[in-house]
C-alpha cells in the first residue's frame, strides 16, 4: 500500500543514467531559482513602509531613495555573484568561497547562515503567501496556519517528484506573477500620467518630517533589502543547470536582477503615489491592485498570482538547501543522508527535512511574516558579507587578469553587504539576537559531527593499529520462551551454523513453571543444553543480559565468539504487531550495545 502510495505521488523511480535529464534550461531554472528573490517584492517595499509610518505617512516619500539605494545594493551583489559562478562552476556558493579563501569556521559560519535562512525562506515564502489569500478572503483568517502547512506539504511532493518536473509545473505561475505586475504597474503610471491619481494622496518629495532620523532611515532601508534575499541561490545551484552551466546560470542571474528592479521600482513608487498606509489585514500590493483596478477580476487575478509566487517563493529554499546539504555532507558536517539521492534523483532527504523544519517554525510563530523577516533578511547578509570577503582573499592571492575591477566589485558587495548586517543588528536587535546564539551552536554540532566522522573512519579503517580479534570458535545462546514453531526455526538455524556450542536460556518467573519446562525440554530438544533463569522481579532482560555477559567473558577469554539468536514471528499484517509484546525488540535493543556480542534475528514468517 505504501509503495503504491509513494509511486502515485511521486511518480516512477529514475535511472542514475536519467540524471542528465534533470538538468534545467534557463527558462526554468529563472523560474524555479529566482522565485524567492521575485517574490521579495510583495512584502519589500511594505518593511520600508511600516518603519517609516512610525513618522508618519508625511515620511513615505523617504521610500524613493531608499529604494534607489537598495537597487545600488542589487547590483553590487549581482555582480559580485556572476563572478563566484565562474570561479566556482562547481556551486556552493558563499559556503565554498567562504572555507576556502576565509578558512573552516568563516566557511561554516557561511553554509550554518544558508541553512538556516533556507528553512526560514520556506517559512517566510508559505507565510506570505497565506497572508495574501487572507487578505482576498478574510474569512480564512482562523486557519492560516492550517492552510501554511498543507502549501508546504504541496511543495514538497511537488519537489520530490524531481527538479525538472517541478520547475515544468511552477514555471506558469512565477511568469503568470510577473506578467500580472507588470501590467499592474503599467496601469498605474498610465492613470498617474493622465491625472486620474489625486497628488493629495501622497506629501511632495522633500517634505520635511518631524521626528525622522537616520536611525529610522538605517532601519527602512535594511528592512527593504529583505527584497534582495534568494540572489545567492543561483551561485549555489550551478550543478542543476543545462551545459555550459556557468554561462546559463550567469545569464540567469542577470534576468533575475533586471526583473527583480523593475518590479521592486514599480512598486515602492506606485505605494508612495498611491499613498498606501500599510496594515495588518491587507498587503500593499492588494491596497495597490485596489486602487488601480477595484475589487474586480484583475484585482484577484494580482492577488492569485501574488499569493501562489509567494508560496512558490519556498521553492528557492527546496532548489538550493538540497545542494547546499550535500556540499556540508559530503565534507562529514552533518549527516551523510544528505548526500543520498532519492527515487527521482534529487536529494530527497533535505527536502524532506527541509519541509519538517519550515513547518515547525510556521507552528512556532503562528504564521506571522513579519516576525520571520528579520532573521529571514540578516541570514542572508551574513553569507553574503563573507562570500564577497572570501573573493576579495581570492584575487589579493591569485591575482588573474582584471583582477583589480573584481577586487572593486567584491569589495563595494562586501562592504555594502556588512553595512547592511551591522545595521541589522542596530536596529532589530531584539528580533534578530538569536542569530548570535543558534550560529555558534550551530558550528560547534557541525564539529562535533566532523569530529565523530573522523573517529569512526580511523577505527573502521584497515590500517588502523587495533587488529581485529582471532576467532577460534563460536558459542550460540537462543532465548526460548516456549515449545513453537518459532523456537523450533531458530534452533534449526543454530544447527546449521556448526557452533561448538549451543545453549538455549529460558527465563521463569515461577520455580514450578521452571520445573515444568525443564521436563518437556529433556524430550523435546535432549541434544540442546538448556539453562533456565527465575526472575523474581518478573523482568526477562536484567537475567537474561547478566547471563550472556558471564558467558561471554568466559568466551571471549579463549577467542571464542558470542552470538545471540533471537525467535521472533512476523505477522501477515503490519498492524498485527501491536497485539503482541515485542520482547525481541527489547531483547535486540539491550543487546546491540554489548561489546563483542553478534546478535541475530530469526524470523518466522505467519501464513495468516
Amino acid at each position: 500500500m505504501f509503495s503504491s502510495l509513494k509511486r502515485f505521488l511521486i511518480g516512477r523511480p529514475l535511472k542514475s543514467t536519467e540524471l542528465g535529464e534533470q538538468k534545467l534550461n534557463k527558462t526554468k531554472a529563472l523560474a524555479i531559482l529566482s522565485s524567492d528573490a521575485l517574490s521579495s517584492v510583495a512584502y519589500g517595499p511594505e518593511q520600508i513602509l511600516i518603519v517609516l509610518v512610525t513618522a508618519g505617512a508625511a515620511a513615505f516619500w523617504y521610500s524613493l531613495p531608499i529604494a534607489a539605494g537598495v537597487l545600488f545594493l542589487l547590483a553590487a551583489l549581482i555582480l559580485s555573484y556572476r563572478q563566484i559562478i565562474f570561479a566556482y562552476p562547481h556551486g556552493g556558493g558563499a559556503y565554498i568561497v567562504s572555507k576556502q579563501n576565509l578558512g573552516e569556521n568563516p566557511g561554516l559560519i557561511a553554509g550554518g547562515s544558508l541553512l538556516v535562512d533556507y528553512i526560514l525562506t520556506v517559512a517566510v515564502s508559505v507565510s506570505a503567501g497565506t497572508d495574501a489569500i487572507t487578505s482576498a478572503f478574510p474569512a480564512l483568517h482562523p486557519y492560516t496556519v492550517l492552510i501554511a502547512c498543507i502549501l508546504v506539504l504541496l511543495i514538497t511532493i511537488l519537489n520530490l517528484r524531481g527538479l525538472t518536473e517541478s520547475a515544468s509545473i511552477l514555471a506558469y505561475p512565477v511568469y503568470l506573477f510577473v506578467l500580472a505586475l507588470f501590467i499592474m504597474i503599467g496601469v498605474g503610471f498610465f492613470h498617474i500620467s493622465g491625472g486620474e491619481v489625486s497628488p493629495s494622496r501622497h506629501a511632495s518629495i522633500g517634505t520635511p518630517v518631524a521626528g525622522i532620523s537616520l536611525f529610522l532611515l538605517l532601519r527602512a532601508f535594511a528592512s527593504g533589502s529583505s527584497a534582495l534575499t534568494g540572489v545567492e541561490a543561483i551561485s549555489n545551484a550551478i550543478p542543476n543547470f543545462k551545459s555550459p552551466a556557468p554561462n546559463n546560470a550567469a545569464k540567469t542571474l542577470a534576468a533575475m536582477g533586471l526583473l527583480l528592479a523593475l518590479l521592486f521600482t514599480g512598486i515602492v513608487y506606485l505605494s508612495y503615489y498611491y499613498g498606501i498606509v500599510p496594515n495588518e489585514k491587507e498587503t500593499v500590493v492588494s491596497q495597490i491592485a485596489e486602487g488601480i483596478f477595484g475589487r474586480n477580476v484583475f484585482y484577484y487575478i494580482i492577488q492569485g498570482t501574488t499569493a501562489m509566487i509567494l508560496v512558490l517563493a519556498a521553492n528557492t529554499g527546496y532548489s538550493a538547501f538540497p545542494l547546499l546539504a550535500y556540499n556540508l555532507a559530503k565534507d562529514r558536517y552533518i549527516a551523510r543522508m544528505f548526500t543520498i539521492r532519492g527515487d527521482r534523483l534529487g536529494y530527497s532527504n533535505g527536502i524532506i527535512f527541509l519541509a519538517i523544519t519550515s513547518m515547525l517554525l510556521i507552528l512556532a510563530f503562528r504564521g506571522r511574516t513579519e516576525k520571520l523577516i528579520p532573521l529571514y533578511a540578516v541570514g542572508v547578509f551574513i553569507p553574503f558579507t563573507l562570500s564577497q570577503s572570501g573573493m576579495l582573499v581570492k584575487w589579493l592571492k591569485e591575482k588573474p587578469e582584471g583582477w583589480k575591477i573584481k577586487l572593486t566589485i567584491n569589495f563595494i558587495g562586501a562592504l555594502i553587504s556588512f553595512l547592511v548586517m551591522m545595521t541589522f543588528f542596530i536596529t532589530k536587535f531584539t528580533q534578530v539576537w538569536p542569530v548570535l546564539i543558534f550560529l555558534p551552536l550551530l558550528v560547534l554540532l557541525f564539529h562535533r559531527i566532523k569530529k565523530h566522522y573522523t573517529a569512526v573512519g580511523k577505527q573502521l579503517d584497515l590500517t588502523t593499529c587495533e587488529p581485529a580479534l582471532p576467532i577460534k570458535g563460536n558459542v550460540i545462546i537462543v532465548p526460548v520462551a516456549g515449545f513453537t514453531h518459532v523456537v523450533e526455526n531458530s534452533l534449526n538455524y543454530a544447527k546449521s551454523l556448526s557452533a561448538d556450542q549451543i545453549i538455549a536460556v529460558y527465563v521463569a518467573f515461577e520455580r514450578e513453571e521452571e520445573k515444568k519446562f525443564e521436563e518437556k525440554w529433556r524430550k523435546w530438544q535432549p541434544d540442546i543444553r538448556l539453562v533456565t533463569l527465575n526472575s523474581y522481579y518478573r523482568s526477562i532482560i536484567h537475567p537474561l543480559t547478566k547471563f550472556i555477559d558471564t558467558v561471554q567473558k568466559k568466551a571471549n577469554a579463549a577467542d571464542y565468539s558470542v552470538t545471540v539468536l533471537i525467535p521472533q514471528f512476523i505477522p501477515k499484517k503490519s498492524w498485527h504487531n501491536i497485539l503482541h509484546n515485542q520482547s525481541s525488540l527489547l531483547i535486540r535493543a539491550f543487546l546491540l550495545y554489548r561489546r563483542n556480542v553478534i546478535v541475530t534475528t530469526v524470523p518466522y514468517r505467519l501464513k495468516e
